[in-house]
């Protein structure tokens, strides 16, 4: 199957397929297009391929065959040392936040960009913003054992746009959150979208999905048995 994806797409992946060495089959030829700027929720239950799916797109995993390409790079042929750039375009949010203990809220997002060598006046400005946009500018002094697990999460999105990137991974973002909180948590990647950037986010909360209404893909036995725009759960959590 060839996706004609014009001039202007985000992610694409063409006849997809990962099987790990275990004998999984976790995508079952995929083929799929993500265009700048759109929200998408990938669901499905437990083991469908929901994780590996998101994987490949930040390059933690690599299909076994077919194609994967981000913002016009082809991740089949990056080598490793290349990575590095790719996720440079990448934010990702994981389900357990993934934050340094030892570095306060302001120094777990300015790492990010240290890392890439920014300059400290790009860094102070940045790090300022987003801790605004996240709502944690004054607990930016405050190490993370201090935070409750949605202001844990919080930093963790702040970390993960603080490059300013194309596209936000987030895998399971409310997961570990009481419903108030993940709501809160979804008001905030509501925000990220509408500045432009493309998240697509692996879930198993349908209140979520079927409140805060995008495209899902969703994802069974490595197969895409569904993709629809303003769609729905359709699995039982």
């Amino acid at each position: 199957m060839s996706i004609d994806i014009g001039d202007k797409v985000m992610i694409v992946m063409e006849n997809v397929y990962k099987k790990y060495d275990s004998g999984v089959v976790a995508s079952n030829g995929l083929s799929v297009s993500i265009n700048p700027g759109e929200f998408v929720y990938v669901v499905g239950p437990s083991g469908a391929g929901k994780s590996t799916f998101i994987k490949m797109i930040y390059c933690e995993e690599r299909p076994t065959t077919g194609k994967v390409s981000v913002d016009g790079v082809d991740v089949n042929t990056l080598k490793k040392k290349e990575i590095p750039y790719l996720r440079r375009k990448i934010g990702v949010v994981f389900q357990d936040f993934k934050l340094l203990p030892r570095l306060t809220v302001y120094e777990n997002v300015a790492f990010a960009l240290e890392v890439i060598e920014e300059m400290p006046s790009v860094i102070k400005k940045r790090v300022t913003d987003v801790l605004k946009l996240v709502g944690l500018s004054a607990k930016a002094k405050m190490f993370p054992n201090e935070l409750s697990g949605g202001e844990q999460q919080r930093v963790a999105i702040a970390r993960a746009i603080v490059n300013d990137p194309s596209v936000l991974i987030a895998d399971e973002p409310t997961g570990n959150l009481d419903p108030d909180t993940s709501w809160e948590i979804m008001d905030i990647l509501e925000r990220i979208n509408r500045q432009g950037t493309t998240i697509v986010m692996a879930t198993h909360n349908k209140e979520v999905v079927n409140t805060n209404r995008h495209r899902v893909i969703a994802i069974e036995d490595g197969v895409i048995t569904r993709d629809e725009y303003e769609g729905e759960y359709g699995y039982e959590s």
